[in-house]
């Protein structure tokens, strides 16, 4: 009982209860005291930085395998620095996502459980790991150029505009997800002072739009009529148009990244890069499958691990497009 008050006491800090009368607040309360969080402290730190986001950050390597730079070890020591600095970065904007978001994490019935919601991670403690996590990202990007520096500076800068207002905006909210994903494959490119193609950029922003609108259709469906207290920016869409949205953007995927593998500079080098569509276009359809035939999307980065069809497409994606930077030959085309 005593250890039960003590991290309802812990629980009422992090969430900075200051109007007990609020039915939303005294709900986020009420729901922190009744999932305490018994994970090992070290458990729940590794879980407060999500490095199982840190898949989305592969982006960074799409222009290292389209330039064929897999023999020239400075540009695998450059790409392997963006993407360690990257991810120090995005688990920043994480930590700093759960602290501003505590209150409404406790009304959601997975983001409840996240170390500093759930009182595992005091914020305190959160905060310093926050700022242990950019000093190591900037640290890190100095052994970059000064181009690398800037989209790294960019990426965290959108990301903190985000969680300090922008998510609660429908439509806008989305779309700076997108450009973090943009960002991500700018900052490989960057990394290796190479240009990358307009269409892959235009695929990279439809697919992160694909992505986000799929989760927001995730939260819309799970939440329901609770859905504005947990996001606001929820109370602003309808299904109807989240559907349209997810359609709508897997279809500009799909298309732009056809027009790159037949059409790009990339493309007319190495036309073995058509093979690569065929992976491309299935995990697509796959996705939207499973985000309209199981309502699923609320978590793009497990769905990768958990669908085997999408982890093959995937794999099969890299092992096609090496081979195709390789050199490879497809006959009939040219």
């Amino acid at each position: 009982m005593q250890g039960l008050q003590s991290r309802s006491a812990e629980g009422d800090t992090l969430g900075q209860v200051t109007q007990p009368g609020s039915k939303r607040e005294a709900l986020a309360s009420t729901v922190a005291r009744s999932t305490p969080d018994r994970r090992p402290l070290a458990l729940s730190l590794i879980l407060l930085v999500r490095p199982k986001q840190w898949s989305k950050n592969l982006l960074v390597f799409a222009a290292f395998i389209f330039t064929a730079s897999f023999h020239d070890p400075e540009a695998i020591r450059n790409v392997l620095v963006a993407f360690a600095a990257l991810c120090l970065a995005s688990s920043f904007v994480y930590v700093l996502n759960d602290l501003l978001d505590v209150k409404s994490d406790r009304l959601h019935p997975r983001k409840k459980y996240r170390p500093i919601a759930s009182g595992a991670v005091s914020a305190p403690l959160a905060a310093g790991i926050a700022a242990i996590a950019l000093a190591g990202s900037a640290s890190l990007s100095l052994l970059l150029n000064h181009t690398s520096m800037a989209v790294l500076g960019t990426y965290v800068v959108l990301q903190v505009l985000y969680n300090f207002g922008l998510k609660k905006v429908a439509v806008a909210d989305v779309f700076l997800i997108s450009l973090g994903f943009i960002l991500r494959a700018a900052l490989g490119a960057a990394a290796l002072s190479v240009t990358i193609s307009s269409w892959l950029l235009f695929c990279t922003g439809a697919l992160a739009l694909m992505l986000g609108f799929s989760k927001r259709r995730s939260e819309f469906i799970l939440l329901g009529d609770q859905r504005g207290e947990v996001r606001e920016s929820l109370a602003a869409y309808s299904k109807g148009a989240l559907d349209a949205l997810v359609v709508m953007f897997a279809c500009g995927a799909a298309l732009c990244y056809g027009v790159y593998a037949v059409q790009s500079p990339t493309a007319h080098r190495y036309p073995g890069l058509i093979l690569t569509t065929v992976f491309v276009f299935y995990g697509i359809c796959r996705y939207v499958l499973i985000v309209f035939g199981k309502d699923e999307g609320g978590e793009p980065e497990t769905l990768l691990y958990r669908d085997p069809h999408l982890l093959f497409s995937i794999v099969m994606f890299i092992i096609a497009a090496v081979l195709a930077m390789s050199g490879v030959k497809v006959p009939l085309v040219e």
